[in-house]
């Protein structure tokens, strides 16, 4: 029998069932923004007064593994995502530095048999913002166009701090919610280094979380409020690219995650451990003086538990920078 609302999934509201459905599912709505997507030349450095807005459109389709004593089987996931963003550049204490704003949009379908029974979920709306801020350590000051043009990268350190705000739409007495309601940090460290026309790019963080303080509460089931914690997710990522003319490159992407186990209402569930890796590959085409066109692919090379879903992107890029005038272009 197939149901198409919320009350169909009241047989997954079991001891099992309420820690796992949830976990598993928000790879889909949340850390395809935050958590485990391949950014390839993230520490690359621009002029400074730069700027850049994006739109990117990603379609996440596939399975979503559960631990093996769940009564859900066979879940499947289908989101489409996109996020405009905008970038930033400038001079930072002598530093180049730059700051990214984004705020997604999402439409996702969700399935799973329950005790063999079909059932499904619908949801659309805003998802959680999230700013990155940049600053390079060593290998590229802050420079102006006439400076930059005259640059050549060899080795770049950097460090950035990517904040997920909880400005998604978020329902506590649903099990599934594209906003996460809770805060979430990302401090990394970044490596890049230029060999000719390769570029091999590596990159190392941690994800910290704040509480959700209304996971699944104040409903038909749970008349009160439930807590729910998320410990920390490592995260390492590595690219590995080509240019064959300014503006037109290829790259090699993979990444490797662990940890992020939950706790609701201070019962832990050792059966949430992500320790997941994806792998995927990136082209990027400059189409005019201004604008850009990136593709990309990822799928997982190497899923435990969560989402084990393919993502198809198409980033479209419009930039320019502030106070260059027309003759100097």
């Amino acid at each position: 029998m197939r149901v198409k609302s919320d009350a169909a999934l009241r047989l997954a509201v079991t001891h099992k069932c309420r820690f796992l459905w949830p976990v598993a599912l928000v790879p889909f709505l949340v850390q395809a923004l935050c958590g485990q997507s391949l950014a390839p030349r993230a520490y690359l450095i621009t002029p400074v007064g730069s700027n850049a807005v994006t739109v990117t459109s990603t379609l996440y389709t596939g399975d979503i593994l559960f631990d093996s004593t769940s009564p859900l089987s066979d879940a499947s996931g289908r989101v489409s995502l996109v996020v405009p963003t905008y970038y930033h550049a400038f001079d930072f204490f002598g530093h180049s530095a730059n700051v990214t704003m984004g705020l997604p949009y999402s439409v996702g379908s969700f399935r799973a048999l329950v005790v063999n029974q079909e059932q499904t979920a619908y949801r659309s709306g805003i998802g959680d913002a999230a700013i990155r801020f940049s600053v390079n350590l060593a290998g590229g000051p802050g420079m102006k166009v006439p400076q930059f043009l005259k640059w050549k990268q060899k080795r770049l350190l950097g460090a950035s701090l990517l904040v997920s705000l909880p400005t998604g739409q978020y329902d506590p007495t649903l099990l599934i919610n594209i906003g996460s309601n809770r805060w979430a940090f990302k401090p990394e460290l970044g490596y890049s280094q230029r060999l000719g026309n390769w570029l091999v790019d590596v990159y190392g963080g941690v994800w910290f979380f704040t509480a959700n303080p209304e996971f699944f509460s104040r409903n038909s089931y749970f008349a009160g409020t439930r807590p729910q914690t998320q410990a920390p997710v490592g995260v390492m990522e590595g690219h590995l690219s080509y240019d064959f003319k300014p503006g037109v490159w290829v790259s090699a992407d993979g990444n490797f995650w662990y940890g992020g186990r939950t706790t609701l209402d201070g019962v832990q569930n050792p059966s949430s451990l992500q320790r997941n890796s994806r792998v995927g590959g990136t082209a990027a085409v400059r189409v005019s003086l201004h604008q850009s066109i990136k593709f990309s692919y990822a799928r997982g090379a190497y899923i435990r538990f969560g989402g084990d879903y393919q993502a198809f992107s198409v980033a479209w890029q419009y930039g320019w920078i502030s106070g260059r005038s027309r003759s100097s272009k």
